[in-house]
């Protein structure tokens, strides 16, 4: 089995780099705190991880983390570094699961470290002998919604629990009698036994297929399966019976290997919602990235996955919300093997607003923008607000500044009165 594994992390250390990066890959491979009688110099040879680079950063002030430990001797300083190590994929075999833990497994509990987080993963496509991928992607999802040359517009039911199977149906009525083109449930919302799966989504589809019938345009329900692996294959078989087009799964929740599961049955694509991801990212000194976590996920077989949004109501900053979207719809792999991309969905406090700087930043039309409030509390109702994210994301392909096209899109100028920033 050929192919080398690539990880890169950021690190913060009182050791000296070279002795720190020899410390991860021995922890992460063959080695531990001493040699030992096996360890040999051709076992070594074989599977020992490799320090590839080490790039020196600048020193921290204070330990990041609590707990790290300091050499018996050295200068005093703390240095934080960007480090990569390779391994051999013969290690591990081409295993997600068993490379989520030699890539991340001990790392972090290390006494050497007062900070260390994954921040970028390159694969060798032998992992695309075991993982599928996603089924749809862009390209499907487009497709499927008959949704061609511009965002998707998209909103999540609310709210987000309490509501009856009748009570969820007559809210989705609303949002596809506004025009848009994408409504999820919110993650909180499953099987519980006030809205029970199956009676929500029999509702929701007799709603979503008679406006078909009536309109020619089918709206993407994203269903959430999330449950014990017997659980999510059958309620992806009612969602298919139903006539529905998508389902969606809480990634962090079920785990990678439930996940290539579902994408191994699914004849509808994923919606990949990264729930619980902020344990994960929101630290800067410890977890993963975005980028390194999207990839695991894309070769499970998620379609779309969220990636917060510019201005969110949440901690991320603008800067990371578009790398993650740009990484989504970057290939994973060299021609010619599969790309993997992923329709990125923007989310969380989305309006109008955002509409320019998302498209100035990202420079594509390849995603899902879901506005909750930015449509239901527009003044002039729904159909207003999905008009007014329609106006605003045409004047950005057009490059024609928002307030211009607002004098000329009375829908528009009430969304950025009422969206004020």
């Amino acid at each position: 089995m050929s192919g080398t594994v690539e990880a890169t992390y950021w690190i913060e250390t009182a050791f000296p780099l070279e002795q720190a990066a020899a410390t991860m890959a021995g922890e992460q491979s063959t080695g531990t705190f001493v040699r030992v009688p096996g360890e040999t110099d051709a076992l070594r040879e074989a599977h020992a991880a490799r320090v590839v680079s080490i790039e020196e950063l600048g020193d921290a002030e204070r330990p990041s983390l609590p707990g790290s430990g300091l050499p018996k001797t050295g200068d005093g300083r703390r240095r934080t570094a960007r480090v990569t190590l390779s391994w051999p994929v013969h290690n591990f075999g081409p295993s997600l699961p068993n490379l989520l833990a030699t890539v991340a497994g001990n790392l972090s509990e290390l006494k050497a470290f007062s900070g260390l987080k994954l921040v970028d993963l390159t694969l060798p496509p032998v992992f695309l002998d075991r993982y599928q991928g996603p089924q749809f992607g862009v390209a499907g999802t487009r497709e499927l919604a008959g949704v061609d040359d511009r965002p998707m517009i998209g909103t999540i039911v609310k709210p987000s629990v309490g509501l009856s199977p009748e009570a969820t149906a007559e809210q989705v009525r609303t949002l596809l009698d506004a025009g848009v083109d994408f409504v999820k449930d919110d993650e909180l919302q499953a099987d519980g036994p006030a809205c029970p799966f199956d009676a929500r989504i029999s509702a929701v589809m007799r709603v979503i297929n008679e406006h078909a019938e009536r309109t020619g345009k089918k709206v993407m329900f994203a269903a959430n399966l999330t449950g014990d692996i017997d659980e999510m294959l059958a309620r992806h078989d009612h969602v298919l019976r139903e006539g529905g087009t998508c389902v969606m799964a809480s990634m962090n929740s079920i785990g990678l290997p439930a996940m290539k599961v579902l994408r191994a049955h699914s004849q509808l694509p994923i919606h990949g919602h990264r729930n619980g991801w902020g344990m994960l990212g929101r630290s800067p000194a410890i977890g993963m990235s975005f980028v390194a976590y999207q990839k695991l996920w894309r070769l499970a077989g998620i379609d779309h996955t969220h990636v917060n949004g510019i201005d969110n109501k949440f901690c991320e900053e603008n800067e990371s919300v578009i790398a993650s979207a740009r990484e989504c719809l970057t290939p994973m792999f060299d021609p010619p093997h599969p790309g993997c991309e992923v329709m990125p969905v923007f989310s969380s406090g989305q309006s109008a607003r955002q509409v320019p700087a998302t498209y100035a930043a990202l420079g594509s039309t390849d995603l899902i923008f879901a506005a909750g409030g930015g449509i239901m509390a527009h003044p002039g109702g729904p159909a207003a607000g999905v008009r007014a994210l329609r106006q605003a994301w045409d004047a950005a392909v057009a490059g024609v500044d928002l307030a211009d096209a607002a004098s000329q899109a009375p829908e528009l100028r009430d969304a950025l009165s009422a969206f004020a920033a």
